[in-house]
Order: C-alpha cells, then structure tokens, then sequence
C-alpha cells in the first residue's frame, strides 16, 4: 500500500509540473490601458480558445490582482466557441502590479496569462533652472529640480539654441543634453557653445502619462561665469615690514589661475574657533592687491578665515569658500590696574608679603603671562632689581634695608603694564571697631564694621578657612575702594559648614591700620556625634545610665534636648525627651532578666545625630523572692476560693441548684396550708369514725400493685397497713385549699404525708404518721401547736391521748402534725405504704 501511494504522488506530481505548459496557449489577457493615472479605472478581458480540448466545456475564468482574488468578472462564450471574461477595476491603487488571469485545476489555482499594470502621474514641470559656466571644464552646466516622484519612468532632456537676439527667434539647434539616470544636471561641452552669444535653454520631462516643459532660461555663458575660490595663506615674516598690531592678522592669497585675467572682486569672513560666534564679513577687498591685514580682533585668538571671489564687474557667480586657514593674534600688553596691600611677618619684620589684584582698564586688556616685582635702588641710575618673579597673585620676598618702595608689573608677550608702586609706610591709622559676619545663605557671609574716624580711603578684606593647615597664599580678598561702606558680601568660595577667619583692614593715605579678625560659618551643621552612654547601676526592673556631653565646638548650635530611645526583645520602642543640661536618667518599668538596646539623640536647631547603640540585660530574681511571690499568689487564689464558696452559701439562687431547701417543720408556717381535695379519691378509714382520706400518695415505688381499698367499699378498709399513721390537720380545708401552692413548690415534690378527713366534717382532722428515719424528723416538741401530733393534745378528759400500737402494724395512728408536708402525700396503693 505504501509502495502504491508513493506512485500516485509522483504521478500527481508529475502532472502539476506538466499543466502550466499544456495551458500556456489557452487564454491571452488584453487591457484597456497598460498605464493609467494613480487611482482611475481599468478594464481586462481573458479569452479562452476553443481548441483547448483537456479544458471542460465551461471553465470558470478567475482573475487576480497580485497575490488577492478579485470579484467582478463577467464570463461569456463567443460566437467561435471560445470562452471570455471581462473585468473592471474601479481604482488601481497599486503604483505596479501583476493582472492574472486562472483557472481552478485540480487542487490548484492555475496562470493562464498576465499582464504587468502601471499607475502613476504625469510629469511635473521642472523649476529652477541655473547654469553655470565652469572655465576649468570649459562646459555649460546646467542643474533644474525635477519635481514630485511620478511613479513612472520619466525622461529629463536639456535642450537648447542659438539666438542672436533675446532668444525670441530660434537659430541653430544644440544637441539635446540627457542626463543620467537619477541625476538632475547636464553638461553642455564647450564645442557646442558660443561664449558671448544668447542661448535658448530648456528642460523637457516626459513619461507614458504625458510631457512638460521648463520655462525658457536666455542667457550667454560667459555671464554665468562661475571662478574656482582663490587660495588664504599667511604672510611671510619680513625684516623690513611691521610686525602686525594687537588684535590685527596679515594675510594673502593666490588668484585662481585661469580667472587671472578676468577682473573680480572677493571678500573674507572670519570667527573665532572658541565658543559658538558665527561668521563675520569683511568686503569686498581690494582688486588690485592680493595681502589684507584684518584687525580688530581679540588679542591672543586663533580665527578661522575664509575667502571667495566673483567676476567684477560683468555679471557672473560666486565661487565657493575658499579652503579655511587658521591664524592666531597676537598679544597686546596688559592694559589693567594692580590693587595691592601687604603685611610683614611677625618673626621676621623684613620678610614682607605682597598681594595684588588686577582690575581690566579696557574690555579687551590682554592676557596677563606673569608678575614681576622689582626695585630701583637710589645709587645706581638705571639698575631694576627684581624681587619677584611668579604667576600667582601674591609674593614673599626679603625687602632690602634701603628699599621703601617696590614696583609691580604684569606682562605677556607683547610687553607690560604701567608699573604700580608699593610704599612700605611705617605710619599706621586708626582701627575699625565693632566688627561682626553672619551667614545670609550657606554661600555667603556678610561682614560689617564701623568705619573709624577719619574714614579710610578703603578697605581690604580677607577671608579664607579657619584651619592650621591653610596658608595665608590660599585666602581670598578684595579691596573696598569706598571709604564709607560699613560692610560687604562675601560671596566667592563660601562653603556651607565651614569656620572662616576674616580679616578687614583699613587703608589710608601712605598709611594702612591695624587688621581685626572675625570668625563666622555659613552654615551651623548638628552635632557631629552624641556623647556615648555608659551603664551606672542596674537592677531587676531599673537601669541608671549615664554620658559626658560634648564640649562646644564653633560653628555648632547648641544643643536643645535629648532623646533617649529603648526597645525590648520583643521590639516594643519608648523613648523620652530630656534637657539639654542632662547628665544620665534611669529607665524604670523594665522586665526582669530582659535585653534591652538603648542609645541617645542629641538634637540642635541645626539637626540631631545618634550615639552608639548600648545593649543591656536586666537582673533576674532571687530564690526568696520567687518563694515569696508564689506565696502571695497562693494566698491570693486561697482567698479567691473562700469567696466564692461564701458566696455559693450564702446567696439563695445559687443555692438551690446545688441541694433541695428543706423547711424546718418546727417553724413551718404551712399550719393554715391545705391541698387541694379531689372527691373522686377520697376513702374511708376503718373503725375510727372519721371523715374519708382524701388522698393518699406513695413515695417512691418501683411496681404499681392495686389498693384493698380501691373498690371503695368501707367494708374493707378496716386492713390497713400498719405502716400508716393518722395524720390531722386542723383548719378549715376549703379555706385551705383555696390559698395558692407553695411559691417553692415543684414537679418533683416529696410530701410526707396524706389528710385524713373532709372539708364538710366538723371535727378536727387527722392525718397518717410513718415511724421514719428521715432525719428531716424534728423531735417532740413540748409546747405543741393546733397542727402537731395528737398526743401533745389533752383529751376532753385533760390527759394526752396516746393510741396504743397494734401488734400486726408497723405504724400507730396518732396526731404527727410535726410533719406538715405529709399532708400532700398521695397514696397510690398499700403496698406503697410498706417501704414507707
């Protein structure tokens, strides 16, 4: 099977690669128009020959535009029998693109014709056109902007004629000019030109869509000359010439060759190579000479310079800018004014150190190379004894014993300044008073004074860092010309949180005042540590800490309070604020036997800075102590366990859940409490003439066994058991019986016994009494009441009456009122009553 399957593969194969060949000859495409304008309208038709016999009779013509299928086309058979289909694209976006025109073979979409589709626009007319004529290549060049993109294949052709007159007649044509391509300029070579006579002179764009034509340009090619730049070079020095003046330049130039004997004029731009100036212009320059000294310029500058020419004074073009060449000024001497000021070493009187300051006497003063002090000595005429030579702004010399004045210049290459004298006076004025500084801003100081009497002539102020380290050559000062200021903003090398020591002296007239010193910062910063803390004394629950505070420094605020911060094991922080003039604190409320890291803050006005972190453990308790602890808490629970028990005791509704209230029956007051009487059940005792039982009740009784007496027959109720007792309760029973039940009173109430009698009997009521254990069984009292036992009561004879027991009974009848709540009990059957 896979053998056959690879054959059927091939032979598909084999057919798909012969079908286009088979169907090259069976359709031919034919369009409207092969180039249309960007976006109109095109129309295809696809014609399929009858003599296509492996065709179907009918085939179904596709049409695709690239790589998309397009809908729309409208197939039809012809008369001759060959098929056609004919489609119309409303709009061809496509600049180029591939009209096909298929057919669905088999599995695949088969080319029966295409044909290549082109949109795009007509030419633009070209603009600008310029020639030049260029006397190196002895040729016309001529250059045109060709104008928007077409989209098309488009021709640019730079035609020509001669005129004799203003090219209104057209004479003998010149050979058309083609560029190449992409290119917008031609050359029209020499032999075909006439350098002093008109010519005509045109571009002309074409392409599929259309042709245009450039506006006509008349001119003659000598008055488009265009020269080549001459070349810049800088003189040669010459003993005989000048040498060039500060600020000034000398140069030439060579004319380009061929243009020598054409008469032009140039002109020179020049900028300086530092900085971003832009180019200035200098012209024209003159004909006949070929050398310029340019001046007015900074001293000291290199410049780049540049120059180019035309054709004077007959029409023609501008060269280009010449190649650049790069020229330096020179010096020009320092044109400044020195302000000085000095002072003598203590140690050493004749060691004086001079300072000065030069002031600009001009926008342009000429660099400065160096200072020299110098001194003239009174018995040599002409001699100049340097004292100094350096580039810095202050010197330390040895002044001779015969020299009271020095001079001080500054010089460069192209001299020196005017020499400033120096007078070493011994004379000395008065000094300033009151002086004080203050910081405006972290990068200024202001200093102010009091201006003695009279005023000086000026001031130098002198201020630098306030350090062992910093030499008096590395201050910074000024000089006050105004005698009446009384202050000045120190504004150059400030620093924030620095000491600065500044020094005001006064100067007069040959004379100068003693110094006077001030100390200030720009900005106080915060302490730059707080004072580490130390462990005292401790405790179980107690730490004593204690520091030494900084000392005072310059510069610093004061200290405004501490802080003092601990956390525990647990990371629970406190903290608290102390006085500035806090010397220790103790830390109460700690655990015992706990860790706990503790550091101080100090804080100033100007910020706060942390001290190093104390870790400390708290002391742990003694045996005693936690025997006595523990002592406590037992006592405590002990007291706590007597408490509730009282309270269980003593409050009743906590009472009786816990055991039955009983009452005393001694000082019951039930004596007038009668149940209620049911009739149904009530039975006659036998043999003793009293009322029937109302109601008998059995206390506890496993088996139900039915009564004797049940039948409510008095003929056998004489057979009682003698476990029964005669019970009598005194009263009225309907009175009785119409109180409301005892508040105490339950479902599962014990009664003791049951009444004997009826409420409509007259006589006294008896009641059953049991010779029980119970201990609820109070003794005989001797004073009995109206409802106790019946032998307590005296007979109608005056003697107690005491029923003599039965032999066969266990119980006797007899008046046991002592047990008032057997009046509720219910006796359900005899042998109820023999546990009883």
């Amino acid at each position: 099977m896979a053998r056959l399957r690879t054959c059927s593969l091939t032979w598909a194969a084999l057919i798909i690669l012969l079908l286009p060949r088979s169907l090259e000859e069976c359709g031919h495409i034919s369009v409207s128009a092969p180039i249309v304008h960007l976006g109109d309208p095109i129309t295809a038709s696809c014609i399929i020959k009858q003599n296509c016999s492996h065709l179907d009779l009918e085939p179904q013509i596709l049409w695709r535009l690239g790589a998309e299928l397009q809908p729309g086309g409208r197939q039809q058979r012809l008369s001759d029998g060959s098929q056609q289909s004919t489609i119309t694209l409303p709009h061809l976006n496509h600049t180029r693109a591939f009209l096909s025109c298929c057919l669905n073979w088999g599995n695949s979409l088969q080319i029966l014709d295409q044909v290549e589709l082109r949109a795009g626009y007509p030419p633009a007319v070209p603009r600008n056109l310029s020639c030049l004529m260029n006397l190196t290549t002895s040729s016309l060049i001529c250059q045109w902007e060709p104008g928007p993109e077409t989209h098309l294949p488009t021709s640019f052709t730079l035609k020509s004629f001669k005129s004799r007159g203003n090219c209104q007649t057209q004479g003998d044509s010149i050979m058309d000019c083609v560029p190449e391509d992409g290119q917008s300029h031609c050359s029209i070579p020499r032999r075909h030109l006439l350098l002093y006579q008109n010519m005509g002179i045109w571009v002309q764009a074409e392409n599929a869509l259309g042709t245009s034509m450039s506006p006509q340009l008349c001119l003659e090619p000598m008055d488009v000359v265009k020269l080549e730049p001459p070349m810049l070079r800088t003189m040669d020095p010459s003993p005989e010439a000048a040498p060039p003046q500060a600020g000034c330049l000398q140069l030439c130039w060579e004319p380009w060759q061929p243009a020598l004997h054409i008469n032009q004029k140039c002109e020179l731009r020049h900028k300086p190579q530092s900085g971003e100036a832009s180019w200035a212009l200098v012209g024209p320059l003159p004909l006949e000479a070929l050398r310029y000294e340019l001046c007015g310029l900074l001293p000291a500058t290199a410049y780049t310079l540049q120059i180019r020419c035309i054709r004077w004074p007959l029409p023609g073009h501008w060269s280009n800018w010449s190649p650049s060449l790069e020229l330096r000024t020179t010096e020009r001497a320092p044109a400044v004014r020195l302000n000085t000021w000095w002072r003598q070493r203590q140690l050493d009187p004749r060691t004086v150190q001079l300072f000065w300051k030069p002031v600009p006497l001009e926008e342009d003063s000429g660099q400065i190379q160096g200072y020299v002090v110098s001194w003239r000595p009174s018995g040599q005429a002409g001699a100049i004894l340097p004292l100094c030579n350096t580039t810095e702004l202050s010197c330390t010399f040895p002044l001779p014993s015969e020299a009271q004045e020095v001079a001080l210049v500054a010089y460069n290459s192209a001299g020196t300044s005017c020499p400033t004298p120096v007078v070493f006076s011994e004379s000395r004025g008065p000094a300033l008073t009151r002086l004080h500084a203050m910081a405006r801003d972290p990068h200024s100081l202001w200093v102010g004074w009091e201006p003695p009497s009279p005023w000086p002539r000026g001031y130098v102020i002198e201020w630098g860092l306030s350090s062992p380290s910093t030499s008096n050559s590395n201050k910074t000062w000024r000089m006050e010309q105004n005698g009446s200021a009384t202050g000045f903003l120190l504004q150059e090398n400030i620093r924030p949180f620095q000491l600065y020591e500044i020094t005001v002296t006064p100067l007069y007239q040959d004379a100068m005042g003693p110094s006077q010193h001030v100390y200030a910062y720009s900005q106080e910063m915060a302490p730059r540590h707080a004072p580490e803390l130390h462990l005292k004394h401790i405790g179980k629950t107690w730490a004593q800490l204690e520091w030494v505070p900084e000392p005072p420094e310059l510069g610093k605020s004061p200290l405004t309070h501490y802080t003092i911060f601990w956390t525990n094991a647990q990371n629970q922080s406190f903290s608290t604020i102390l006085n500035a003039s806090s010397r220790g604190f103790v830390l109460h409320g700690l655990e015992p036997a706990s860790l706990y890291h503790i550091h101080l803050m100090a804080a100033s006005q100007a910020g706060a800075t942390n001290s190093t972190v104390l870790t400390l453990m708290t002391l742990i308790p003694e045996g005693s102590e936690l025997h006595i602890l523990l002592g406590l808490f037992g006592l405590l629970l002990l007291l706590s366990c007597l408490c509730g028990t009282a309270w269980l005791c003593c409050s009743p509704s906590r009472k009786n859940p816990l055991w039955p209230s009983v009452p005393d029956p001694a000082h019951s007051s039930l004596g007038s409490w009668v149940p209620t009487i049911m009739e149904e059940e009530a039975f006659q005792l036998p043999g003793l003439g009293m009322p029937p039982i109302t109601k008998l009740t059995v206390l506890e009784e496993d088996e139900k066994k039915p009564l004797p007496w049940e039948s409510h027959d008095s003929s056998e109720t004489c057979g009682l058991p003698t476990l029964v007792q005669t019970y009598v309760l005194q009263g009225d029973l309907r009175a009785a019986s119409a109180q409301p039940q005892s508040q105490s009173g339950t479902s599962n109430q014990v009664l003791y016994g049951q009444l004997l009698g009826s409420p409509t009997s007259p006589g006294p009521g008896h009641y059953l009494r049991c010779d029980s254990t119970q201990p609820l069984l109070a003794g005989l009292t001797p004073s009995p009441k109206s409802y106790e036992n019946l032998w307590f009561q005296a007979s109608p004879l005056g003697t107690l009456v005491t029923p003599a027991p039965s032999q066969e009974d266990d119980c006797v009848f007899g008046p046991l009122l002592d047990f008032p709540l057997l009046q509720g009990i219910r006796v359900h059957g005899v042998e109820g009553l023999e546990s009883f």
